[in-house]
């Protein structure tokens, strides 16, 4: 028997008077307003397509009464006013989610980033990672947000991994443990009514491939889960997380542990796995708040089975909120024949719902709305990007930058003495969720002259070296930047020559010193093994490429630290 909510333990821990509101709304709510709790929808300034939107916002909310919002991009006025909208339309109060991985950036576009999850890793300790939170949480709080999709809880275990790279916390799980603990303390300690939602169930990290492209899949042992990815949700369930992403990651070992009847073809994602949801996570690891689906859209459950049967599976399956429509009348469409024809049955259609409302109950924003205060203000927003959060920024950076290599001895590098520096730089060509900053290039090049180098800049679509003797004569130190930044349009993202053998690639590095610098992913060194000197940076914002170029030097210590992954088992990256 699937097992039920209990809106008086955690972590809604509902007094009286909160569990009559639910039980109220729930009993007061038709079956198609009872399917629309269910739904996130994703809203974009000035773009309806993503989502499949009919009609204004208003329209939206007032035809398929959903449950939960997202959005994408905006500035913080922009957020604060949408939101609004959104709460003073819907009649019942909604879960307002923002993707706050690094701080207040993923909040609004003018939201301040602390660190990255690598980032908080190298910096060691609890203070980056609490402060990431807190951040978060009070910019992402101003705007009218009371959900946080973070922190993430997956342990990166294979380097070939790129998806979960910079977002993971750590390589053990203590070492998640640890960082992401301090990060739902922050987003807790913040001035706002936030619910933390950590994922990716059961576990992104272990394998090379990304979710957004492919089914995923965790190939741990139940016995080597338990004692890893387990651990994790444990401590955090035990500590009141409120919600659960599951992600489109297949955990088979343990599935057909649970379920010795399913075969090979039988194995699903975790987001339409009863056996994963229903008996490992709600069932043994004791989890009584909400469990939400990763984005619908994403191909590790689209290729699992057709919209129309996989939409109703999903909350069939124990999710219980599905996170974002394709095309909404169609969606909503899908999920109230799955109720109709028993797919969904009545007893888990109310598990669902209850669980959601109750964790707006928690939020206290069934009174916020009666009493007019669930909109924020626009004085509200002056901590965004506030001057302690911007320092905070700043000691995060210096706290993780990290020297791992350094063996031919070549830094510092200083204008008196490597006064000429050829920079190569390197990034992406597009297409990825997420890209560099357009502005790094020349970011970086500013920093150096203002130091008092002279920067000349390589364009890479040359084969012909020249002279070496003559490059040595015409340069007295090499700095490769890698800007390589984005995910879910390749399964990995590694370091790019733009012509074959060009003059960017790294055949300077006995001609002259080099060092080169990652401004994201942190295991670059898989595709340079013959640099000697190289550092992992977290990030291309303009405070970290200033700190970079402190260390670079000797003006400030490397105080970060690397983990084994930055070596990418190749015996040769050490040397």
């Amino acid at each position: 028997m699937p097992r039920t909510v209990d809106l008086r333990a955690l972590p809604y821990r509902l007094d009286e008077d909160a569990v009559t509101w639910v039980e109220e709304t729930l009993a007061g709510l038709t079956l198609e307003q009872k399917v629309g709790q269910l739904f996130v929808n994703l809203f974009h300034f000035g773009d309806d397509t993503f989502s499949g939107n009919v009609g204004s916002n208003a329209d939206i909310l007032a035809t398929y009464g959903i449950g939960g919002a997202r959005y994408q991009g905006g500035t913080a006025e922009q957020v604060q006013t949408l939101i609004s909208s959104l709460q003073s339309a819907s009649r019942i109060p909604l879960l307002v989610a923002a993707n706050c991985e690094a701080g207040g950036n993923g909040a609004c576009a003018d939201g301040t980033y602390i660190a990255s999850g690598a980032q908080c890793d190298a910096a060691g300790g609890e203070e980056v990672p609490y402060r990431t939170g807190l951040v978060s949480g009070r910019e992402a709080g101003a705007l009218g947000v009371n959900l946080i999709f973070a922190p993430i809880v997956d342990i990166l275990t294979n380097w070939r991994n790129t998806i979960v790279n910079t977002r993971a916390h750590g390589t053990t799980a203590s070492d998640v443990i640890r960082s992401t603990s301090a990060k739902a303390r922050g987003i807790r300690d913040a001035e706002s009514d936030i619910a933390v939602c950590i994922k990716h169930f059961p576990g992104d990290g272990s394998e090379e491939r990304d979710q957004h492209l492919v089914l995923g899949v965790n190939e741990l042992s139940p016995e080597d889960w338990d004692a890893s990815y387990g651990e994790v949700y444990r401590h955090h369930i035990d500590a009141g997380v409120e919600m659960v992403m599951a992600g489109h990651i297949a955990l088979p070992a343990y599935s057909k542990t649970l379920d010795p009847s399913l075969a090979d073809a039988d194995i699903m994602p975790a987001t339409l796995a009863p056996e994963l949801l229903q008996d490992l996570l709600k069932t043994r690891l004791g989890f009584n708040g909400v469990v939400i689906t990763d984005a619908s859209h994403m191909l590790g459950m689209t290729s699992a089975m057709r919209r129309q049967d996989y939409v109703p599976r999903a909350i069939a399956s124990g999710c219980d909120m599905f996170l974002f429509f394709n095309n909404m009348p169609e969606d909503f469409g899908f999920m109230v024949a799955g109720v109709k024809s028993g797919v969904i049955t009545p007893e888990r259609l109310d598990d669902a719902v209850r669980r959601v409302l109750g964790l707006k109950a928690k939020l206290g924003l069934p009174g916020k709305k009666a009493a007019g205060t669930l909109e924020r203000t626009p004085d509200e927003l002056a901590v965004v990007g506030c001057e302690e959060h911007l320092r905070w920024q700043a000691e995060a950076a210096d706290a993780a930058i990290t020297l791992v290599k350094n063996t031919l001895d070549q830094l510092p590098i200083r204008p008196e003495t490597h006064r000429r520096i050829r920079l190569y730089y390197l990034d992406t060509e597009g297409g990825g969720i997420y890209e560099s900053s357009p502005v790094a290039r020349e970011t970086i090049v500013a920093e150096l002259e203002r130091r008092g180098f002279e920067v000349s800049l390589n364009d890479g679509t040359s084969r012909v070296k020249g002279a070496t003797l003559a490059y040595r004569d015409e340069v007295d130190a090499a700095l490769v930047v890698a800007n390589i930044v984005g995910y879910a349009a390749e399964n990995n993202y590694r370091i790019r020559w733009r012509t074959p053998m060009s003059t960017d690639c790294p055949w300077y590095v006995h001609e002259v010193p080099t060092v080169m610098v990652s401004l994201n992913y942190t295991t670059h060194l898989h595709d340079a093994t013959m640099v000697k000197a190289y550092v992992n940076a977290y990030n291309d914002n303009p405070q970290t490429i200033r700190l970079v170029v402190d260390k670079l030097m000797g003006e400030s210590d490397f105080r970060g630290r690397y983990n084994d992954l930055v070596w990418t088992e190749k015996w040769q990256a050490k040397l």
